[in-house]
């Protein structure tokens, strides 16, 4: 057997309720100053009263970063810095999506080490040390609660990544709760977002793709692909939801270890040029991308089909495995092409150009993919 590495969160937290046991594990793990990292959109909606009370009565006192945004920017990265070294933090939180978990793990680090966030950009670049991490998802799409990455918008347009199991969160608190009130469309980008990762995850041709990955993203594919129609069409169902946060946890354990490949490469610069959501740029170029992989993947494409859609039990193939996934975007409600998100065909060759400048993605592509070959999958999904 090929010697394989894997990494992930050594402790997770899992159950509907659980956001009320923050304090305690707080005060057991983290100590007792916390800069919390989240989101201007969650602090409205109320979500993160119950942690704040919670941190409050163990005894944490929790000084609330809420300057997040998708697709974070470099600026809000520094400024969540400064406000955790101005009160002395002794630990981090990140609650809320990926993009707040994300700028959460660049803090623990930055804040603590002292490096500047322009010379860790790439792979095992980080040295470290950081503060003690805790991630609590309120999405179930990213995994990067159990991840060792953080994407930054950088410049005007380009995205770079920080990877590094340095990064990698200490715990994991996922409370299938927080995710009741997620709005179908982030329901629905954000559950496709995870298939992706197991997707790739499965199929990757990293050297470190490993039996443990491939498993986890099979497992992760029954989840999610047999529950994600619930969760949008009904949100308030707690066993679909749970499911999906579960699946999605998967999946980043998958991906964390055998790493994503063409769709992720082909999806950052929709989300960086035209502000495009992650998991819905995803969607857009998905069935695209595999149906280009597809002559390299046929078995691969064939195994997963039966875990993401029972009905192809007995009858699975590369191409039916494609054609439910595109069916399945249409079915959750999100727009199918590029065009319908207001992205105009003379874009494509830009978009083309950017996407194979995302060398540590396409380098676990199955199939090699040229300039020509990028610009032809764009015109497809237009």
């Amino acid at each position: 057997m090929t010697p394989f590495t894997f990494n992930t969160a050594p402790s997770f937290v899992f159950g509907s309720g659980s956001i009320a046991r923050i304090g305690e594990i707080a005060a057991q793990h983290l100590g007792p100053r916390v800069a919390l990292v989240t989101d201007a959109g969650l602090v409205k909606a109320g979500l993160i009263e119950k942690a704040l009370h919670a941190l409050e009565e163990a005894g944490v006192a929790a000084d609330v970063f809420d300057g997040v945004v998708a697709d974070p920017p470099e600026a809000v990265v520094l400024a969540a810095v400064a406000k955790a070294r101005a009160f002395d933090a002794r630990a981090v939180i990140g609650f809320g999506g990926g993009s707040s978990i994300d700028v959460a793990k660049l803090v623990a680090l930055l804040a603590r080490s002292g490096e500047k966030l322009a010379d860790i950009y790439g792979v095992g670049v980080a040295k470290g040390p950081r503060l003690p991490l805790l991630a609590v998802p309120t999405t179930a799409g990213t995994g990067s609660e159990v991840t060792p990455i953080s994407i930054v918008t950088t410049g005007a347009h380009e995205k770079k990544g920080v990877v590094s199991p340095l990064i990698i969160p200490d715990i994991a608190l996922l409370d299938p709760d927080l995710t009741l009130n997620l709005p179908p469309h982030v329901t629905a980008a954000t559950g496709i977002d995870a298939m992706v990762h197991a997707i790739e995850a499965y199929t990757s041709t990293s050297a470190n793709n490993n039996p443990v990955s491939k498993a986890l993203a099979k497992e992760a594919l029954r989840l999610l692909g047999r529950n994600i129609e619930r969760a949008v069409h009904h949100g308030l169902d707690g066993e679909a939801r749970a499911a999906m946060l579960l699946g999605s946890m998967l999946a980043g354990q998958a991906f964390a270890n055998s790493p994503v490949a063409a769709v992720h490469a082909l999806a950052y610069p929709i989300g960086g040029h035209f502000g495009v959501p992650h998991g819905l740029s995803n969607a857009l170029v998905l069935p695209h991308v595999l149906r280009f992989n597809a002559s390299a993947c046929e078995i691969a494409y064939a195994e997963l089909a039966p875990h993401a859609f029972p009905d192809l039990e007995g009858c699975a193939s590369a191409d039916a495995f494609v054609e439910a996934l595109a069916m399945l975007s249409t079915k959750v409600g999100l727009q199918p092409r590029l065009r319908d998100v207001g992205i105009p065909q003379d874009a494509l060759p830009l978009l083309a150009e950017d996407a194979m400048k995302q060398t540590r993605l396409l380098v676990n592509n199955p199939r090699p993919l040229s300039l020509d070959d990028a610009r032809a999958i764009y015109e497809a999904a237009w």
